[in-house]
């Protein structure tokens, strides 16, 4: 159980720093940042956020 936490954690925190740096063009590289640092250490929560007020 822990391992597929682990796996989608890791592809929700790819899937936000995907998003942001390929798709957001319009988004400042200082957002860009802060969105990957959180995607890094806060993975599933950050995805939530970013999929409910990040993609606006």
């Amino acid at each position: 159980m822990n391992n597929l936490l682990y796996i989608v954690a890791v592809a929700c925190a790819i899937w936000v720093i995907y998003d942001v740096w390929a798709n957001r063009k319009s988004m400042s590289s200082g957002t860009k940042l802060i969105w990957t640092i959180c995607a890094l250490l806060f993975n599933i929560l950050t995805a939530i956020i970013y999929a409910v007020a990040g993609r606006r």
